[in-house]
């Protein structure tokens, strides 16, 4: 199990982050980037669930500058509540509690960036424009596909379904055309399909992207 520490950006804001750790020594460290429903329970096991695989887990409470400790569901009235903290949210303010994240998790060896929903696009930004990370594993970022023109300075293995009416697919199949230095999966599913909490949960798709990602980590973090 994990527990809650504290991070402090470069800009001296000081932010919660959920902090998994492993048993042993190691294998290197991941930032666990949170949808619009804040460091929840499921983000939270995530975190767990990579620690249990070697990796020190960070994943660093985005929202805590607008609302501390956001924890959110999936019910419509939540993710009306996720969708306002998100358009109060500024990429440059989770851009640097992102970085704060990995300078805190680099103790641990190289660091790699995982993201879901509005938190791949925060993973792919990550890749583009910060230094340090050894590896991007967005899950079907919201804004990717606006944010084509970016340029990850590390490998990407990006996840996205094919039946997501919210990035649609050709439009991922146009993102994967203009970044062929990048992996980009396509799985016979819906958007947030890796979360067992909500209802487009599809556990072979779910089962299979985490695997892939395992071993892109693997390869690239230790």
């Amino acid at each position: 199990m994990g527990h809650w520490i504290d991070l402090i950006a470069a800009d001296g804001a000081t932010i919660s982050a959920w902090r998994a750790e492993p048993k042993g020594a190691p294998r290197g460290a991941l930032v666990v980037v949170q949808e619009i429903f804040g460091v929840n329970s499921h983000i939270r096991s995530v975190c767990d669930g990579y620690a249990a695989d070697g990796y020190l887990a960070l994943a660093p409470a985005l929202f805590d500058r607008i609302q501390p400790r956001v924890d959110l569901g999936y019910t419509p009235e939540d993710i009306e509540r996720g969708r306002a903290l998100k358009a109060k949210a500024s990429l440059d303010h989770a851009l640097a509690d992102v970085e704060a994240a990995r300078a805190a998790a680099s103790s641990a060896g190289k660091v790699g960036i995982v993201g879901y929903c509005w938190g791949g696009y925060v993973a792919w930004m990550s890749a583009s424009r910060l230094p340090g990370f050894a590896c991007a594993a967005p899950y079907y970022g919201g804004g990717m596909l606006e944010a084509s023109g970016e340029r990850p300075r590390c490998p990407v293995l990006a996840h996205f379904g094919e039946q997501d009416s919210m990035i649609p697919v050709e439009g991922v199949r146009k993102f994967a055309a203009a970044h062929p230095e990048s992996q980009v999966l396509i799985y016979p599913a819906n958007h947030g399909f890796n979360c067992d909490q909500r209802g487009s949960f599809d556990a072979s798709s779910a089962k299979l992207a985490r695997e892939r990602t395992l071993a892109f980590l693997r390869q690239h973090v230790g």
